[in-house]
């Protein structure tokens, strides 16, 4: 379960061919009558819901001349804002089919296209535009993509660090008799430590009690949260391997790709990374110098997934497998999902979060179904899911339109 034994479970090489993105060029590229389907309209649907505790989200929806449109939800107001203010004019009268036309367009809107909250806005206007080129073609994104329907495997992901190593151990052996699951990720260190653990000691009695109490058949993975330095990352890394783990995410704060590198080089241990990168010229540093051995975009932060493909595609031509960062309930793991089903360089485990899925429980539907530690991908159109109407019917709207 070391690093090579990852790499194997992946089920692929450094000779993996890149993915052909069928929405690269022009719309000329997409079968069918729809020589252009134009967008005629964004709408911003911002929802206040008791399920959520009065928190507010918004769902972006985009629409074209033809009555079909792509949805994606839920972002945060600030996301709502940019798309609103700076790329909904954009949009407008565009191709909806432009793919990588209208992203390009979309990131030069300005000089900050760059920063997080930009990247995210950027981020659902295209899950949206691939929800719907689904509807149009009738496939799942996974089925544009070359993939196909089928069950993938889960690890368990522990979001918390104020549980002892015995509650933490005794409530993964009950998720794994219940749910089936064969790895889990713990939480270790604390967030942006500057080396200091959540309590002293924690991390080692943590490691050490949750292998010990599962057993040599569950695979640990460990997440540090831009922790450590290098020095103190290698002696974790070091109590993982000796405990047979074979995952030590982000040791280092994840700006310092330096520390990260020299990490990685000595343990064998695959350290993944990335998941708050969005920067394709901090990607290709990450992978040319070998930073990480797993690269974690983030499908809701990177720029959707077509700049996710491109860090996949850069990932597979050095070797290295994606293994998505889906920390939550809401629509990531969805798309996460559907993309690890047609990737050629796609890790061995969806990552799945073992905390309460309320309020995201009823956010869409079907239900994703968690069974014998895997989950299905859906064999419906588009995303195949969709916006449960009851939860949108309980919430109050606020359209944002430009005239």
């Amino acid at each position: 379960m070391l690093r090579r034994g990852f790499l194997k479970m992946s089920g692929m090489s450094a000779a993996a061919s890149p993915l052909v993105h069928p929405f690269s060029a022009t719309s000329s590229m997409i079968p069918g009558d729809y020589s252009i389907l134009k967008i005629n309209d964004v709408k911003l649907f911002e929802v206040s819901t008791r399920a959520g505790g009065g928190r507010r989200a918004v769902y972006v929806e985009i629409q074209t001349d033809t009555g079909l449109s792509g949805l994606h939800g839920p972002i945060f107001s600030e996301m709502a804002f940019i798309i609103h203010s700076k790329l909904k004019s954009l949009l407008i009268g565009r191709d909806a089919l432009a793919g990588e036309d209208l992203w390009e367009r979309m990131r030069r809107r300005d000089r900050h296209a760059r920063s997080g909250h930009m990247m995210m806005a950027i981020s659902a206007v295209d899950n949206a535009l691939w929800d719907l080129r689904g509807k149009l073609e009738g496939k799942s994104v996974c089925e544009l993509l070359g993939g196909r329907p089928r069950p993938f495997p889960a690890y368990g992901s522990s979001m918390r660090r104020d549980t002892t190593p015995t509650e933490e151990a005794e409530r993964l052996v009950r998720l794994r008799d219940s749910h089936g699951f064969d790895a889990f990720k713990l939480k270790i260190g604390s967030v942006y430590g500057h080396d200091r653990d959540q309590w002293p000691g924690r991390t080692e009695e943590l490691i050490s009690t949750v292998r010990n109490t599962l057993g040599d058949d569950v695979g640990i993975l460990a997440d540090a949260n831009s922790c450590y330095t290098p020095r103190r990352a290698i002696e974790i890394g070091r109590v993982l391997e000796d405990n047979d783990g074979c995952h030590f995410e982000e040791p280092c704060p994840y700006w310092e790709l330096e520390w990260t590198a020299e990490v990685a080089a000595p343990l064998d241990i695959p350290v993944p990374g990335g998941e708050q990168d969005v920067d394709l010229a901090q990607w290709r540093r990450m992978v040319d110098m070998n930073a990480v051995d797993i690269v974690q975009p983030d499908l809701c932060y990177v720029g959707g997934l077509t700049r996710a493909l491109q860090v996949v595609g850069m990932a597979a031509e050095a070797g290295k497998p994606c293994v998505p960062h889906s920390a939550n309930a809401s629509m990531v793991i969805v798309f996460t999902l559907y993309m690890l089903g047609a990737i050629p360089n796609a890790g061995p485990y969806l990552e799945y979060s073992i905390e309460s899925r309320s309020p995201s429980t009823n956010l869409y539907s079907p239900a994703l179904v968690l069974q014998d530690g895997y989950v299905s991908i859906l064999d419906g159109p588009d995303w195949g899911v969709t916006v449960n109407p009851k939860w949108l019917e309980e919430a109050d709207y606020a359209i944002s339109e430009i005239d």
